[in-house]
């Protein structure tokens, strides 16, 4: 897997997006869909529901009533190939910490929100995917060079959005002593980080990339990748079927190069160099 570095060339176009709204729904935003557009899912007329994030520029990001980015094209294609049309979504915001209790509750009936397929989280909930493997890296302010990687944060403060296994992997599986602080979601992360309250952020090296490019010269990206993050399509437990069906797009969706186009959509004005080979998909479980 490649990881380049974040260029300044989107320096200054756009602000970053901070806490928006714990939850809520919006009209679908960019990209198109996959499939026949023309269909009406299971039942005609009937609408589907997928929670994405709305504060991860590149990946989820509500730009004024639609959420647009990698995520929701990855969302609208697979929507398409189950028979709805762009229209017949419903976006809901899905936080890190609230993604599983979406799902249990019925809120909505998809998850694809950079959610990390891990053991722990399958207890409660079905995965299909994954539709892309990131690596998780460390954001630090701009003139920070003291933090070159995982083991430089020993005694630092580090934050990571609750709902995350971020920080804990760190922490717990890497044992380095850094303090954890958690925040609502990354946009707050990056609110501490800029006023000095912790002293970096970690998570998935696509997220921390988008923020980058849009802050240049506030934040930088470590680039020392580490481990994987699979990111699956969360589904409420017991969906078998419905996995297949997931699984079915997202292979199509990779085949007919509509995962890079996407990705290229997202990063291609960045130096970030996305993964761009054919994630190895598992079983339903």
């Amino acid at each position: 897997m490649r990881v380049g570095r974040i260029s300044s060339i989107l320096g200054g176009t756009a602000a970053l997006a901070f806490a928006l709204s714990a939850c809520g729904t919006a009209d679908v935003g960019g990209g198109g869909g996959g499939g026949d557009d023309s269909g009406g899912g299971d039942g005609g007329g009937e609408t589907i529901t997928i929670g994405v994030k709305y504060d991860q520029p590149g990946l989820g990001l509500l730009e004024g009533d639609a959420p647009v980015g990698f995520d929701v094209d990855v969302a609208t294609y697979i929507a398409g190939e189950l028979g709805y049309s762009p229209e017949q979504i419903e976006w809901a915001e899905a936080a890190s910490a609230n993604r599983e209790s979406f799902l249990q509750q019925g809120t909505v009936d998809m998850v694809i929100a950079t959610y990390s397929i891990t053991d722990e989280r399958r207890q409660v909930v079905d995965f299909a995917g994954p539709y892309y493997v990131a690596q998780q890296d460390i954001l630090v302010n701009a003139g920070n060079e003291d933090i070159q990687g995982p083991d430089d944060l020993e005694g630092k403060v580090l934050c990571s959005a609750s709902g995350s296994r971020s920080a804990h992997n760190i922490v717990d599986d890497m044992e380095i002593d850094a303090e954890l602080r958690e925040a609502g979601n990354y946009s707050e992360c990056l609110s501490l980080l800029g006023n000095g309250a912790v002293d970096a952020v970690t998570t998935d090296n696509t997220i921390l990339a988008g923020f980058a490019a849009q802050n240049p010269d506030t934040y930088r990206m470590v680039n020392n990748p580490f481990g994987e993050e699979k990111y699956g399509v969360g589904l409420p437990a017991g969906s078998t079927e419905r996995c297949e069906e997931v699984n079915a797009a997202i292979s199509k969706m990779w085949d007919e190069s509509y995962a890079t186009e996407a990705l290229e959509d997202a990063f291609g004005e960045t130096d970030f160099a996305y993964e761009e080979s054919t994630p190895e998909i598992e079983e339903c479980r």
